[in-house]
């Protein structure tokens, strides 16, 4: 069976991973019979995050006197391919963070060993923040962000457009007269923002949402061997056809602005399709007239994208008991709180959320908890996840650029299908 992974492996980066390796025995970085642990992050260069792990760290090496965890960051970009180097080698660390939406393609690989001795704990985790893969846990995140529609409720008003709510969010007719009631304004440079100029993972994260919310998925997830029918059905094609009506209306620009949040608070834009990630300037700028909205209501519902960065241990870890004791001690809800308020992202428990500002029931951020609980949809729970991530982004670039929906997204479907078949339905 052919196994792809999610990036290629790069002989340079295999011979600096073999450099890392010195402190280990045996040539492996996994765990060693001294009691030390190797922890891998993508999180070198940001200090806020990453000072919040090192904490935990520090905290756990100070309980106890069996085990030692040591910390090696690495810059986000390049952090997946020297995972994917170290598997190839077979010296990846004991415990590692992932990009949930990786975790079934990392666990079918053969990176990650299952955690299901932490079940009982992550069962108050939001089901966003636990990655699982054919019946086995296999990592947990301390926090998750929210997609929003962000507003001003004077705009709004101003221009005649009802505030939509978590039990009435706007129609998908209602959004798009309300953005050529904004259009009609000629007073923004575009009346929303949807953050085209940026790539990547952002692409299926926050479009395929809007995909779901009007029937379309991206793969169908009862048998998880075909995208046909769901990623070029009749849905699907209402869905690229109101995406890309959105740019040929005028509505949004094909490529946006470098900076969405900026171009907003600048009066360059009316409403941004965005995330939880803005309240603090949003609100700095405009406070109480900042709106933090649900996201359009497509048919079936409001949908917005779920899972973040998110804790595992390697199949090569030769300290399990190290690695398991110290992702337990993590797990408490005073990190899982310290995590959160360090990178301003929603707490992954309730205990957590009430130790953080704002997150508290009934706090300023506490709709983006209640976002978060009510509509996010984790992207397909397959290895063949990120193939297809990919692909969608690729076909969606094309929707922008003004290709023929039902070909573009055939194509897709074809592309997605092949891999599939290629990968044996990525059995095993």
């Amino acid at each position: 069976m052919k196994k792809t992974t999610i990036a290629a492996v790069s002989v340079v980066t295999v011979a600096a991973l073999f450099g890392l390796a010195g402190c280990a025995k045996g040539g492996s970085t996994a765990g060693d019979s001294d009691g030390t642990i190797t922890l891998w992050t993508h999180n070198a260069g940001n200090d806020a995050e990453l000072g919040a792990i090192q904490q935990i760290v520090d905290d756990y090496n100070g309980s106890q006197k069996k085990y030692t965890v040591k910390v090696q960051a690495f810059p986000q970009d390049s952090y997946n391919k020297s995972v994917t180097a170290a598997a190839a080698s077979k010296k990846l660390p004991c415990i590692l963070d992932i990009d949930g939406p990786n975790v079934p393609n990392w666990a079918w690989a053969g990176y990650l060993a299952p955690i299901d001795e932490l079940n009982d704990r992550l069962a108050d985790f939001l089901p966003s923040t636990v990655g699982v893969y054919n019946d086995k846990t296999y990592s947990y995140g301390f926090y998750d962000v929210a997609l929003t529609m962000v507003s001003r409720k004077s705009v709004l008003e101003a221009n005649g457009i009802r505030v939509p709510t978590a039990a009435e969010p706007w129609t998908g007719k209602e959004f798009d007269d309300a953005l050529a009631k904004l259009k009609a304004s000629g007073s923004f440079d575009y009346p929303a923002d949807f953050m085209t100029s940026a790539t990547g993972e952002w692409y299926p994260y926050a479009y395929s949402p809007l995909l779901q919310s009007a029937g379309g998925d991206l793969i169908d997830r009862t048998t998880y061997e075909t995208a046909d029918g769901v990623l070029n059905g009749p849905e699907a094609i209402t869905w690229a056809e109101w995406f890309q009506g959105l740019v040929k209306n005028g509505y949004i620009a094909a490529k946006s602005g470098a900076d969405q949040t900026a171009d907003f608070i600048n009066g360059k834009t009316g409403i941004i399709y965005a995330g939880s990630w803005v309240a603090d300037k949003v609100r700095t700028a405009f406070g109480d007239d900042a709106l933090f909205l649900p996201s359009v209501d497509l048919g079936e519902g409001p949908k917005i994208g779920g899972a973040s960065w998110q804790w595992g241990m390697s199949s090569t870890c030769d300290n399990t008991e190290g690695a398991l004791d110290y992702l337990t001690f993590a797990a408490q809800d005073k990190y899982v709180a310290s995590v959160a308020k360090a990178t301003g992202t929603i707490p992954a428990t309730d205990a957590a959320a009430d130790m953080v500002p704002g997150y508290e029931a009934g706090g300023v951020n506490d709709v983006f908890r209640q976002f978060s609980k009510a509509d996010a949809v984790v992207r397909p729970v397959t290895p063949a996840y990120p193939f297809i991530s990919s692909t969608f982004a690729d076909a969606t670039q094309k929707l922008l650029d003004g290709a023929d929906p039902q070909q573009t997204l055939d194509q897709a479907v074809k592309d997605i299908n092949s891999d599939l078949k290629q990968n044996d339905f990525y059995k095993g």
